[in-house]
């Protein structure tokens, strides 16, 4: 009985090295998987080799792409095969695709990348400024027929944006809370300024932190829920069915989420700035042994009401900026689970990215108000 098992053997030909195959290379003899890649690495891979096929029993397609690939998808210089083995490599060289060569970034690819990402960021801007005009038709439709706006959807959003987003908020205030708190009475304990910690936390969490990490929270939070919720209705068909209904998406999905998002961020920022300041002052007692009461009084005169507007007012805008972001690219996703995770993802950096230049900008305009 002879043996079928796929080898080969080298031996001297008049011009040279050969490479004899032998047994069956058939997909039959490489169901298992070790014994093909034990080959792969034992044939000589030098490129003046001769080849003789014609003393392989059988070669199916199988042995043929192995071959094939072994020998770089290109023809060996020497090769003898019966007419039946070479019009088997033939196919498989025909329906084999070259894999092509990765070609190094010039000057002109680089130009032409920038030129594509600059027209993505345009479209994102034209459909963002588009959606910022819808929504503020819808506003206006509300304020004509208050009675027919959707109060229910409304009222559903500003509970699971904010009453549920409490926990979470109050958590990483407090901690922000102490950790400052801690950072700065280090420094102030070397100057005799123990008292200023109040000043410290009270603008610092109040102004800027307060607001902007309850926006960041929930931009990572619900801005992500929004995008996957629109995205999804995108996926299961009921924005065209909406659509075939009459009814408009900003109307019914973008305005109750930005109208929810303008009110339960003020709030969020407020509950975080607390949480933040009663961390700050049990900090404070713990490191410096600054008094709750002492901390409780000094902190009206600290913080003036100004600074209070200043970082609710900003909240205002960063709930809408959140909401319109994750309906954006909500709106943008395309029928597949790629499009969904991809527009899920770009909507989350979107929102973190624009709150924190946002809030960078009032920084600056405001530089002089309430200090």
């Amino acid at each position: 009985m002879t043996d079928a098992t796929p080898r080969f053997e080298q031996a001297t030909a008049p011009t040279g090295r050969a490479v004899r195959l032998l047994g069956d290379w058939t997909a039959g003899q490489f169901a298992h998987p070790r014994l093909a890649g034990e080959l792969r690495r034992g044939l000589p891979r030098a490129r003046g080799e001769a080849w003789d096929l014609r003393e392989a029993s059988q070669l199916d397609h199988v042995g043929a792409q192995l071959l094939w690939d072994h020998w770089g998808q290109r023809w060996p210089e020497q090769l003898e095969a019966s007419p039946a083995q070479r019009a088997i490599l033939e196919r498989v060289s025909r329906f084999t695709a070259r894999r092509p060569r990765p070609s190094r970034p010039n000057l002109w690819t680089l130009f032409l990348a920038f030129g594509a990402s600059l027209l993505r960021a345009m479209g994102h801007m034209r459909g963002f400024v588009r959606l910022i005009g819808l929504l503020t038709l819808d506003l206006l439709e509300l304020a004509r027929a208050p009675h027919r706006g959707p109060w229910r959807d409304f009222s559903g959003h500003l509970y699971r944006i904010g009453a549920t987003a409490l926990p979470i908020t109050a958590l990483v205030g407090g901690l922000i809370g102490v950790v400052l708190a801690y950072l700065t009475a280090q420094q102030l304990r070397q100057f005799g300024a123990d008292a200023y910690i109040v000043d410290i936390l009270g603008i610092a969490l109040v102004r800027e932190l307060g607001p902007m990490l309850g926006a960041i929270l929930i931009a990572g939070r619900s801005g992500s829920a929004i995008t996957a919720q629109i995205g999804v209705m995108r996926v299961t068909d009921e924005l065209d069915a909406m659509r075939v209904m009459g009814i408009s998406h900003t109307y019914r999905l973008v305005m109750p989420r930005a109208m929810a998002l303008a009110i339960a961020m003020p709030l969020i920022a407020a509950w975080t700035t607390v949480a933040g300041l009663i961390g700050g002052m049990v900090a404070a007692d713990l490191s410096l042994g600054i008094s709750p009461i002492f901390f409780l009084k000094a902190l009206p005169g600290a913080v003036s009401l100004p600074n209070l507007i200043l970082g609710l007012s900003k909240s205002v805008v960063f709930g809408i900026l959140i909401a319109l972001i994750g309906c954006h690219f909500g709106l943008r996703v395309q029928p597949n689970t790629q499009s969904l995770g991809q527009g899920t993802t770009a909507s989350v950096v979107t929102a973190i990215t624009v709150v924190i230049l946002v809030d960078a900008l009032f920084a600056i305009l405001f530089s002089q108000v309430g200090m």
